[in-house]
């Protein structure tokens, strides 16, 4: 099989009408250097597919006799690209089923997080990036380059504006006070998987909220509930929610295994840990909504379940 049965295997799996999606999106201006819209494109997928820099990808197409350009060239027709590219995963994830509407249709919906990356070479140095995405466009509103190391490396709210209304979705690594009072402070709301050692809980006599002991209500796959609590951000106190659901038990062995790991690799697991790696735990200041006859929380202090 050549390489050009390989390319039209692979266009084969593209959603219909590809390439005037390209011409449509603006991202074939001009063909300089490029043979075809499909020359262009495979060599956008070396750069973005196989982790290849620029220069790299510049002499490995001219080698496979894709195309002819320079890494500035290449630059330029990825920044005219960056729509048909996400055009097209939009495309992709949706003929698989995948929906890309969010159920908040009235307000901005954000996802946070953060990677690593190298600088070419064995000794290439490591930078952090910190990203915003919008759903469901997938479009990058915001972003920040630190060292992963030292003062304002880790992954906080901190480092990014808020507007009023918008939803902020995020994982464990910005699970702390001081990040979340920003959130508020912006009126927006966060939903952030709950890391329960970083963040200290309260009822709402301000008494340390016993999470565990409510955890214990939730016995069965899919069982699930939700408990209003408080936290402390220095003199503020917010108030929020804890929404649990048991996981199954294959995804519960798959939490198991990487503590053990963990443990094989010298670091300390606590017992609180392991009673924690059968939930899935989120902290919201969303208020409760209405439920749906499908899938939805019974009401907060309810152990129910997935309908």
């Amino acid at each position: 099989m050549t390489e050009l049965d390989d390319w039209q295997i692979l266009t084969g799996l593209f959603p219909f009408g590809w390439r005037e999606l390209g011409r449509s999106s603006g991202a074939v201006r001009r063909l300089r250097g490029f043979s075809s819209l499909d020359a262009l494109l495979r060599t956008l997928l070396l750069h973005v597919g196989c982790g290849l820099s620029l220069r790299e990808t510049a002499v490995q197409a001219k080698l496979a006799g894709i195309a002819d350009v320079s890494d500035v060239t290449l630059l330029n027709r990825l920044r005219d690209a960056e729509d048909w590219l996400r055009l097209l995963c939009e495309q992709l994830w949706k003929a698989n089923g995948v929906t890309l509407e969010p159920d908040f249709t009235t307000r901005r919906v954000r996802l946070l997080d953060a990677t690593v990356v190298c600088e070419p070479g064995k000794t290439g140095s490591q930078w952090r990036i910190h990203y915003s995405l919008q759903l469901p466009t997938l479009e990058c509103d915001q972003f920040d380059l630190t060292s992963t190391r030292g003062a304002g490396a880790a992954e906080r709210f901190g480092r990014f504006h808020f507007q009023p209304g918008e939803l902020v979705l995020a994982d464990a690594g910005y699970c702390h006070s001081n990040g979340i009072a920003a959130v508020v402070q912006a009126r927006a709301d966060l939903c952030v998987r709950l890391n329960p050692h970083a963040l200290p809980l309260f009822d709402e006599q301000d008494q340390p909220f016993s999470l565990l002991q409510h955890l214990g209500e939730l016995r069965q796959t899919g069982d699930l509930a939700g408990w209003p609590i408080w936290i402390h951000a220095g003199q503020q106190r917010i108030a929020g929610r804890v929404c649990a659901i048991r996981k199954s038990k294959e995804a519960i062995g798959r939490s198991q295994r990487r503590l053990t790991l963990k443990q094989q690799a010298g670091k300390s697991v606590g017992a609180e840990t392991w009673k924690y790696a059968d939930y899935v735990l989120v902290f919201t200041t969303l208020p409760t909504w209405r439920p749906t006859p499908s899938r939805y929380w019974k009401r907060i202090g309810y152990a129910g379940k997935w309908s």
